[in-house]
């Protein structure tokens, strides 16, 4: 800990939104459990980063406050972590499953759908870290819908889709469903909503979006339909403790993230589109799902009790 600044926290980063989404979500969590300082350094190349490992250096942190945390996400930065852990101490955190033996880390936070086994340095979570907490503003009558796109997990179809929307749109006219798209959306799709024009349906591309525009929506949000393809989306629904259901795509193959899908359907977490009964409220999730928060408190658990 570095005076009355709090614990340091270096969060090493690819620049990539998906893993800045997970480190925000760590980091969110922390400071309501510790007094923390966060700087942010961008992540070496591999290579360079393998050489500072190997001679104990880590420019990026030459003249900072040394770190009482190292916490990163991302292939790339792994080798980065472990280069400024030999150079400057402190304890590492990676987020989700890495690309290096996971012995050569403090700490590893790992969706259980990675197929990992929990171990005293293993955290096994629902899914990736997010920023979002439980929401205290849910309206039933405030919908969300969720597009993603082309991915390696589903076969995705545009017809499909639009006649779900149109189906679900239709069958609920109490509640005004905002849709957004994704930067992995065909084009096509885009040409194909402009023909379910709705008087409770309102389309907002997601160029057309702003930083913290979704989580504010979803936060109000009594209902929301997610595409399978979008998993971090469904995560991060569940985590706001809204109802949610998911988009029927056939599968291209039997993945990991196909099979955690499967297991929060089996679960009763989530509702598939074909289970839906036309104008039924999607069931919220019993209890609260808080991944960041109870990663979080078992950090200040064990190795800041005292704080």
């Amino acid at each position: 800990m570095n005076g009355n600044s709090g614990y340091v926290i270096w969060t090493i980063t690819d620049g990539k939104p998906g893993h800045l989404q997970q480190i925000r979500g760590l980091l969110k969590a922390l400071r309501q459990q510790l007094p923390v300082r966060e700087i942010e350094l961008r992540a070496l190349p591999p290579l360079s980063a393998l050489a500072h490992l190997a001679g104990a250096s880590f420019p990026p942190g030459e003249g900072l406050p040394a770190p009482d945390l190292i916490v990163g996400a991302g292939h790339a930065t792994h080798l980065n972590i472990l280069a400024a852990k030999r150079a400057y101490g402190g304890k590492t955190v990676v987020l989700m499953k890495p690309s290096l033996p996971r012995q050569l880390f403090d700490l590893c936070l790992i969706p259980q759908h990675d197929g990992v086994a929990p171990s005293k340095q293993v955290i096994l979570t629902q899914g990736a870290l997010n920023t979002m907490q439980r929401s205290v503003a849910a309206d039933p009558k405030v919908g969300l819908i969720l597009l993603g796109g082309i991915s390696r997990h589903y076969v995705w179809r545009d017809d499909e889709i639009l006649a779900a929307v149109g189906k679900l749109v239709a069958a609920t006219p109490q509640v005004h469903w905002t849709l957004t798209t994704s930067p992995r959306t065909p084009v096509s799709l885009l040409d194909g909503l402009q023909g379910l024009a709705q008087a409770n349906l309102e389309v907002v591309p997601f160029a057309r979006t702003t930083q913290g525009w979704l989580h504010e929506v979803l936060g109000c949000a009594g209902q929301v339909w997610v595409t399978p393809d979008s998993v971090s989306m469904v995560y991060e629904a569940l985590t706001s403790g809204t109802g949610v259901g998911v988009f029927d795509l056939p599968r291209r193959r039997s993945s990991r993230v196909v099979r955690g899908l499967e297991r929060l359907v089996q679960s009763g977490w989530v509702t598939r589109f074909q289970n839906w009964q036309a104008g039924q409220s999607l069931p919220r999730l019993n209890g609260q799902l808080d991944e960041a928060a109870r990663c979080a408190k078992w950090i200040k658990q064990f190795w800041y009790p005292n704080a």
